[in-house]
């Protein structure tokens, strides 16, 4: 423990609020308890989730350190950890990512990095990647032939979903905001893209399906496209809404479901993985995926630590294609 620093620079959320709450400053390195890790970090990847928490959206006790998902190596190791020794390169899940140093426990969402994955592809797909995986083969298990919607097709998880439901062999139809980010969806496996501020997405996607929509709806955008999306959804079909970048959907008369026979779903990623086999199961496929190339990780932009209001900028205005990345 001797080289590791009893300060770090952290962002720290006092209050709830915007952006303008946020405060780069001097924290404590984390002292682990015996069954943590302390992890130095290299690179923390932004999620939608991290908003949800310092808007209050998500309850969460303050001050608190910002952000959920870093990769690094472990520098100490509590007395009773066994997984993971001093030096190994991991990625992982939890809280106060946006640091220098953060304190995992052994038993969370944490996995050695495979020697062919860097820390930045490891930090911009982890939490994502396990999300559109448990997606496509836990929420709604997608089959060739298949027609699924993805909303949002150029952000991180949309081109994740994208490249995994091309890869089964089903019709992913991507909704995008622009010409640029049309191309993207596009060359991430989306068969058909709608621009949808020059095109009717729903007129679009009926007359591509004949009329009938779709097999399942993937909708991380939440308020502003929840009744399109859903509309969209065939006899029989699954609605999953698994975000809220717009806001969170207003509350649902589940009388509707009875008109088509709709499965409608509200996953969280934590509850397909909540066992030691469960989060080894999906942890395996991820990194296997992005070894292989079947599943390739589009980074938007890396920011350093101390530019973390820009990085969130960029993300909640939806500017960001991609994973947007800092350099701890």
């Amino acid at each position: 423990m001797s080289s590791v620093p009893v300060k770090q620079k952290a962002f720290v959320v006092p209050k709830t609020g915007g952006r303008e709450v946020l405060e780069f400053k001097d924290a404590p390195v984390p002292t682990v308890s015996t069954t943590e890790i302390l992890v130095k970090n290299e690179y923390a990847g932004l999620n939608f989730i991290d908003s949800y928490f310092r808007s209050g959206l998500y309850p969460a006790s303050t001050p608190y350190v910002a952000g959920g998902e870093a990769a690094g190596t472990v520098v100490a190791v509590g007395s009773s950890v066994t997984k993971f020794k001093v030096g190994d390169r991991v990625a992982w899940l939890g809280s106060g990512a946006f640091a220098e140093y953060s304190a995992v426990d052994e038993g969370g969402s944490v996995s050695v990095i495979p020697e062919d994955i860097d820390f930045k592809t490891a930090a911009a797909s982890l939490l994502q990647g396990l999300t559109a995986l448990s997606l496509v083969k836990d929420a709604y298990e997608v089959k060739p032939g298949d027609w699924i919607l993805v909303q949002a097709a150029a952000g991180g998880m949309g081109l994740l979903l994208c490249q995994l439901i091309n890869n089964i062999g089903a019709h992913a139809i991507g909704t995008v905001s622009t010409p640029e980010k049309a191309a993207l969806a596009k060359s991430a496996g989306a068969e058909y893209v709608i621009n949808y501020t020059k095109d009717d997405y729903v007129k679009k996607v009926l007359e591509l399906t004949d009329g009938l929509g779709v097999h399942a709806a993937f909708d991380g955008v939440g308020k502003a496209t929840f009744e399109g999306s859903f509309s969209l959804v065939r006899r029989k079909g699954s609605m999953i809404t698994f975000g809220n970048a717009s806001g969170a959907v207003p509350p649902f008369n589940l009388a509707r479901l009875s008109q088509k026979n709709i499965k409608l779903l509200r996953p969280m990623r934590s509850n397909y993985m909540a066992t030691p086999e469960e989060r080894d199961f999906y942890t395996s496929e991820l990194w296997k995926a992005i070894a292989d190339g079947s599943l390739k990780i589009t980074v938007y932009k890396v920011y350093p630590l101390e530019d973390y209001r820009s990085a969130a900028e960029a993300l909640e205005t939806r500017l960001s294609t991609g994973k947007v990345v800092l350099k701890c």
